[in-house]
């Protein structure tokens, strides 16, 4: 039951929003209890729809006097419980914030919205063959504001890098309210100037909210080249990433699917034609100009026939490029084949281990019980182990729970990480201090606080909470002298 206070504050925000743009019936609120990892949930207070940077900062000064705390989401598309309201909060939704608002096509920069789907924004500017490098695998829903909370990556960023390397600048509104802006289209920084954009890209929304986003785009290149190798094992695809790597070549993209993987997507829609009987594939794409294509192709097939490859597709035409892609980017689609419910882990190990990783990962999910699957970009050793379940069912929840831990625990042991692109979230937050120690996890609190003083922007998120945390020291000080000069 609401509280008056809060009742008041709801009809506060629909007088001013109007009920399409203020929801708070609990059939409406329930399409945004969770994102893509469906978990954990958790039902908002209610959700506002704003339209322009000025409403955006209405709401967050609003909520801010209130004391009420708030989470911006996109398209709900995260995997790690980002946008999911862990405590009662209100949702500020910025799907309707979707407009390219300018594009420099000779500077070959755009100023996008928060709400802007990322392939959109490449649909935009390819009558001028450019396009928008990140690539994530939800590339065709997920928007370029929630890419850049969780500096997201994708099947490209062996090559291209993650969301971070694109981003030129960023229009925010602060946890309280004020507009700052961060960066420069021209990517310049003064020496010594502190990197806002970088430390802004994958805060994981609790900085503030993006309204406003210069993004450098990339011309498209001269050739594309995609091939699809599979394998009887899974070792010897992945000693083929190893020797493609350790030969100088730079793929446009390395990725792996295991047979699992392989069996779901050729029986779903997404079918592609890979070989059911292979342990893995391994798609590799190259791009850049025809004559370095074209060796670098030469170069892989032999790696492939020193690797025993069972079989080699090859396409230079757009249509067979996609048909070989149609797999990889359908597969947590068609995970949807195995169970009602999807948990995709997030962990990333050197190259050199991966095929150990991988039989450790599957002693866990046989040891707990659990339907396992493997799809990753093998080229930075970022593994995506899928797990498929009833979320209805307590008992398997709590073993895919455990088994989730017990494989983030094991890449760390590898020297490796617990995220590489989803973020930490409110999935990992015990597993940050496999990682961090108290000092590191302080330095991250205090410079959050510069932002976030009354953790009223996304809590809960990122960062564990611990009791005594420590005051803010001279270097986030620095960042808030930096804040007040933005906002002048």
């Amino acid at each position: 039951m609401l509280s008056t206070h809060m009742q008041d504050v709801l009809r506060q925000l629909q007088d001013r929003f109007g009920e399409q743009r203020a929801l708070v019936a609990p059939d409406e609120l329930r399409a945004y209890e969770c994102d893509g990892f469906t978990i954990e949930k958790g039902l908002p207070l209610a959700v506002v729809v704003p339209e322009t940077t000025a409403e955006v900062q209405w709401v967050v000064q609003f909520f801010n006097t209130h004391g009420i705390p708030f989470v911006a989401r996109g398209a709900g598309t995260c995997l790690s419980g980002g946008p999911t309201p862990n405590r009662d909060a209100v949702v500020i939704e910025t799907a309707r914030m979707k407009a390219v608002l300018d594009v420099d096509y000779d500077d070959m920069i755009a100023v996008v919205q928060p709400g802007l789907v990322n392939l959109h924004l490449t649909r935009e500017v390819c009558g001028e063959h450019l396009h928008y490098a990140p690539d994530p695998s939800s590339q065709s829903v997920c928007t370029i504001g929630g890419n850049i909370a969780e500096n997201s990556g994708g099947p490209h960023c062996f090559k291209y890098g993650m969301t971070t390397d694109h981003v030129l600048a960023v229009e925010v509104v602060l946890p309280d309210g004020r507009l700052a802006k961060f960066g420069h289209p021209s990517a310049a920084r003064g020496p010594h100037e502190l990197d806002l954009v970088g430390l802004f890209t994958g805060s994981e929304g609790t900085f503030g909210i993006a309204t406003e986003i210069t993004v450098r785009l990339s011309p498209d290149p001269e050739c594309v080249y995609t091939m699809l190798a599979s394998f009887q094992t899974m070792e010897a695809a992945c000693g083929a990433v190893s020797s493609i790597v350790s030969a100088g070549i730079v793929p446009a993209a390395l990725e792996i699917l295991d047979q699992a993987t392989i069996r779901a997507v050729e029986a779903s829609v997404f079918r592609a034609g890979y070989p059911q009987d292979a342990a893995a594939v391994l798609l590799v794409e190259l791009d850049g100009a025809e004559l370095a294509v074209e060796e670098d192709a030469a170069e892989i097939r032999e790696t492939f026939r020193t690797h025993d490859a069972i079989r080699v597709q090859e396409a230079s035409d757009p249509e067979e490029r996609t048909r070989l892609w149609k797999g990889r980017k359908g597969a947590f689609g068609a995970m949807g084949r195995l169970s009602t419910d999807l948990y995709v882990l997030d962990g990333v190990v050197p190259r050199t281990r991966l095929v150990e990783t991988l039989q450790k990962v599957t002693e866990i999910g046989e040891r707990h019980r659990v339907t396992l699957t493997n799809v990753f970009h093998a080229g930075d050793g970022n593994l995506h182990p899928n797990i498929s379940f009833d979320g209805r069912d307590e008992d398997e929840r709590a073993r895919v729970l455990q088994a989730g831990h017990e494989i983030l625990e094991l890449c760390v042991a590898m020297g490796g990480s617990i995220t590489g692109e989803h973020g930490v979230g409110s999935e990992k937050l015990s597993h940050v201090p496999l990682m961090f120690d108290d000092a590191d996890l302080d330095t991250m609190e205090r410079v959050r606080r510069v932002f976030n003083p009354r953790d009223l922007c996304n809590p809960g998120k990122a960062i564990p909470e611990r009791s005594g945390c420590a005051e803010v020291s001279k270097w986030p000080a620095m960042v808030e002298h930096v804040l007040r000069q933005e906002e002048a």
